[in-house]
This record gives C-alpha cells, sequence and structure tokens, in this order.
C-alpha cells in the first residue's frame, strides 16, 4: 500500500468557513497516517499529501498560534 493512499473519505473541514466565505478544503487520511489535502472547489488543482510529522507539526502551530 503506498503511503500516499488515501484510506478514508475526504471531508470538509470544519474549518473551512460557511457562507460566501469560499475557503473550502477537504482533509482525507493516508495509509501512513498522514492526511491528504484538496481545494473543494476546485478539484483539478491536485491533492496535496502531508506525511504525519508535517501535519502534526501543522497542527501544533495552528493550535498554538505559532503558524507564520
Amino acid at each position: 500500500m503506498s503511503k500516499q493512499q488515501i484510506v478514508t473519505p475526504f471531508a470538509k473541514s470544519t474549518h473551512s468557513g460557511g457562507g460566501s466565505a469560499n475557503e473550502c478544503v477537504e482533509v482525507a487520511r493516508t495509509a501512513d497516517g498522514g492526511r491528504a489535502v484538496r481545494d473543494t472547489k476546485d478539484r483539478a488543482r491536485g491533492t496535496q499529501f502531508h506525511d504525519p510529522a508535517a501535519w502534526g507539526d501543522f497542527l501544533i502551530a495552528v493550535k498554538t498560534d505559532t503558524f507564520r
């Protein structure tokens, strides 16, 4: 199984904003425990893959407001 194999359905992020925000992303789990991220409104742009360590670092930065 490829580490970039998506193993769960994509789900819209609860932080994507609503109404006219148009800032929608979808996230799915990958086989290696990382995440795949894509733009809900423009899926043709492709999917970004993040390994578990990078995804964890991203979450910590967002939760501690050190994402710069």
